[in-house]
């Protein structure tokens, strides 16, 4: 028996961490980063909240007002705090909270340490789009570079490039480039080439000099066209381009931009994620029940909290619109490998290539490996799970007095449902397309975008407004953007800032 009742020491959590190990790798097969553990207090946990879940974070005022807001909904019970948080990293970090049993404890080892891990270091979006041996040294030297900055520009400088940047980093990510994984180390060394130069060329006598007006016209007199419009990294294009940034302003626009670009993934994976995590420890969590390893309470501890966390509650029981991540997820890959052993007509009619293969474990990490949530629901979310959801399609339109329940029960009610579920996760609809689409350089260098809108989807006025005037900051000059129906390339709205 590993342990018995709730206290744990770390002689529990190491023995629980060789079992899972053994499990996770021997069992499963799992493929994973080494993994490191650390135990945090709950104050530790609200810093790891303030920072995205990273260890390492360079200073910004927006980090200290998300402590203090995390820390008075925590206080006031408004919110409670996750049992552990995970960093694709290699090492891979896996915070365990101090006040967890020892049941939660080997929980969530087997789901972060092992499930988590697993997924991150296999799935297709992680392994082209985030470099993890590096991101830990990055984040190091984001650091570093930001707090040099700040001593030798001031704090006010960078916090404007850093606010202006920020407001814009949903625009600062490339999506459509393909194989393009980040190369951080090659990052950071070329910054620090770039500031060894600056330093070597720097003469504090310049500063003694009187300050000259600068004109506008001997800035950048460049009448060269911009090449590559239209552009959908807004940052990279700023970064690039921008007539009136300092080498160390576009440093940090880059860094901005870098940061992003690593968490750009994350959303597109979240029900995989999470489904593949919560399978992998219910499976871990049972099995070492089976051997004899953990006893009957530990393992009704371990199903009542993951019955907690996969509810789906209702719309109006405080779920919002959209499905719980854990309980979609788990549903079905606990269907697949159903499927793969115990298939019954239906299955074999809908899924004809894995249906009664009996090898779920081989088709669940295919899944895994290969899939994004959007095209991972459109081919594997089954009659069942629909079933067990108890899913229907309901469509609103606004030119009727009525709503209309179109998808039920049925062969094409279960094809029409899950081609909308698909199409709730859907990349395209996490981020607005808004692209840079000319400038001239020779004239009034107004920056124009356009936004291709969705049906029913503008810009909320005041948001537009405010992030256009960080672009403006940041491009030195006017910008203007005009929304654009997709569907008749009618103009909808315009935005202007100087």
């Amino acid at each position: 028996m590993l342990y018995t009742g709730t206290d744990w020491n770390f002689s529990i959590l190491r023995n629980c961490f060789h079992a899972i190990e053994e499990i996770a790798h021997n069992e499963l097969g799992l493929e994973t980063f080494p993994n490191r553990i650390e135990v945090i207090t709950s104050e530790q946990m609200l810093d790891v909240y303030t920072s995205h879940g990273m260890p390492i974070s360079y200073p910004h005022w927006s980090a200290g007002k998300r402590f203090v807001g995390h820390e008075n909904s925590y206080k006031r019970g408004l919110m409670g705090l996750a049992y552990e948080v995970v960093i694709n990293s290699s090492p891979c970090i896996s915070y365990l909270m101090e006040e967890n049993t020892a049941t939660m404890q080997a929980l969530v080892i087997a789901h972060a340490a092992f499930g988590h891990n697993h997924f991150f270091r296999n799935n297709r979006l992680f392994r082209e789009w985030t470099d993890p041996t590096q991101i830990l040294n990055y984040l190091e030297f984001a650091r570093s570079y930001i707090a040099k900055c700040e001593e030798r520009h001031g704090i006010r400088a960078v916090e404007r490039i850093l606010d202006a940047a920020h407001a814009l980093q949903g625009q600062g990510v490339d999506r459509h480039t393909g194989n393009k994984r980040l190369d951080l180390k090659h990052e950071s060394d070329r910054a620090r080439e770039r500031r060894a130069y600056e330093d070597s060329q720097y003469n504090d006598l310049w500063r003694t000099l009187p300050d000259r007006e600068t004109d506008a016209g001997d800035v950048n007199s460049s009448d060269t066209p911009i090449g590559g419009l239209p552009e959908e990294n807004i940052l990279y294009f700023l970064e690039k381009n921008a007539p009136r940034l300092e080498p160390w302003e576009r440093e940090i626009i880059r860094i901005v931009r870098l940061t992003a670009q690593y968490f750009y993934p994350q959303p597109q994976v979240k029900v995989m994620n999470e489904g593949c995590a919560t399978w992998t420890h219910n499976v871990i969590m049972h099995r070492l029940h089976r051997k004899g390893l953990i006893d009957d309470a530990a393992i009704m501890e371990a199903i009542h909290s993951t019955t907690n966390v996969i509810t789906q509650r209702g719309f109006d029981e405080g779920g919002g619109p959209g499905f719980n991540p854990y309980a979609l997820g788990l549903a079905m890959m606990n269907d697949i490998a159903r499927m793969c052993e115990n298939p019954t007509e239906e299955d074999r009619a809908w899924f004809p290539d894995f249906a009664g293969n009996g090898d779920p474990l081989g088709t669940l990490k295919h899944a895994w490996a290969e899939y994004r949530d959007e095209s991972f629901i459109q081919q594997f979310l089954s009659p069942k799970v629909i079933r067990d959801l108890r899913l229907f399609r309901l469509t609103d339109d606004a030119a009727q007095p009525y709503l209309l329940v179109d998808a039920i029960h049925n062969e094409a009610g279960y094809r029409d449902i899950r081609r909308s579920v698909a199409a709730s996760y859907d990349p395209g609809s996490l981020a607005e397309e808004i692209e840079i689409v000319g400038v001239d350089l020779s004239g009034d260098r107004v920056l124009k975008l356009e936004h291709r809108t969705r049906p029913g989807h503008l810009l909320h006025a005041t948001d537009a407004r405010l992030t256009l005037g960080h672009l403006a900051e940041l491009w030195g000059y006017g910008v203007a953007l005009k929304e654009i129906d997709s569907q008749n390339g009618k103009e909808l709205a315009s935005y202007h800032a100087a």
